[in-house]
């Protein structure tokens, strides 16, 4: 197991991982087809390059790597002979979870030259996990990043991450519901994108994909905001880290003001004029606690900005015959 603590930050396309705010990958294509052997991206089996194997209307897989290079790529070989080609149209190369025990093959991506994404075989315990990540260290400059992949292991995720000081992703494509989860356990960027094979696959991508990127951009701002200290270098990097913060903040707000809202319905006496100032003082107090550099001088005006504005629309609401209570979906 990799004994230092310092944090690894690996650079895959124009992307830092591992330092700032989480990432996300929507692009993520494996050469290898069902039961594991390998695929063409078109569909026909053997090794795949450039100008190789179509699928249905002619179109390579290739062909569709090239045309996303507004993103960051990941290419999952189906044999060593996918690798020279991999090389001149990836940003990373995937040692996939199902063939981690394929040492000849770890070895060739390993010394391929690309940064390498090693996923987490299902059985495989932490330290076999960061085992083969450090043996292919010693092959790629230590450009190499985790992943957690499947039916997702939170905690074995921030494990690894505090083990081994290795930026770790998320492969949350099987269920986009953990996106928040995963930003919240330490996972440096997450993966939507899934595994991208056939042409079904790739009309997935097209149809679903710019939904999916949104979803876990929304967790990466929200959750992340709150979780993952930022140092950022430049006026542009601090206003993007402080939109962040905003966002999240927002959100907060949002879910405040719906609550306020159920209260106002809750009590006896509502609105402004039902203020209870004694507790408002005690959530002030208690916010200092958590804010100690702002202080309870300066939240008060903060606060009671808040307050007021929810109670505000509270009012608003009630006049107007509208629920307080968030609108759920079927």
């Amino acid at each position: 197991m990799s004994s230092t603590l310092e944090r690894h930050v690996v650079t895959v396309g124009g992307l830092r991982v591992g330092d700032g705010p989480a990432v996300v990958i929507d692009r993520r294509i494996s050469l290898r087809g069902p039961g594991n052997g390998a695929t063409g991206l078109g569909g026909a089996t053997g090794p795949v390059g450039p100008g190789g194997a179509t699928g249905p209307g002619g179109a390579t897989g290739w062909d569709r790597v090239e045309a996303r290079r507004d993103g960051v790529t990941l290419v999952e070989p189906g044999s060593a002979a996918d690798l020279p080609a991999i090389a001149g149209a990836a940003d990373g190369v995937v040692i996939g979870a199902a063939w981690t025990r394929d040492i000849p093959l770890v070895r060739a991506v390993a010394g391929l030259g690309l940064p390498v994404v090693v996923e987490r075989r299902a059985s495989a315990t932490l330290e076999e996990w960061l085992g083969l990540a450090d043996y292919c260290a010693l092959e790629c400059d230590d450009r190499v990043i985790l992943c957690e992949t499947g039916r997702l292991d939170l905690g074995l995720l921030r494990a690894a991450r505090a083990a081994s000081g290795r930026p770790v992703l998320a492969d949350v494509s099987a269920d986009l519901g953990l996106s928040a989860a995963a930003v919240a356990a330490g996972a440096d960027g997450l993966i939507v994108g899934g595994p991208v094979g056939g042409t079904g696959d790739a009309r997935r991508t097209e149809e679903h994909g710019e939904a999916d990127v949104r979803l876990a951009e929304e967790a990466v701002a929200l959750v992340g905001a709150l979780v993952r200290p930022e140092a950022p270098a430049t006026l542009p990097e601090c206003r993007q880290a402080i939109d962040r913060v905003d966002a999240a903040l927002a959100t907060l707000l949002e879910r405040r003001a719906a609550l306020a809202g159920i209260v106002q319905t809750l009590k006896p006496v509502g609105g402004f004029a039902g203020r209870d100032m004694a507790r408002e003082r005690a959530l002030v107090a208690r916010m200092a606690e958590h804010a100690p550099e702002l202080g309870e001088a300066r939240l008060v005006p903060i606060m009671n900005a808040v307050i007021e504005a929810g109670l505000s629309l509270a009012e608003e609401r009630s006049a107007n015959g509208r629920s307080h209570r968030p609108e759920t979906t079927a």
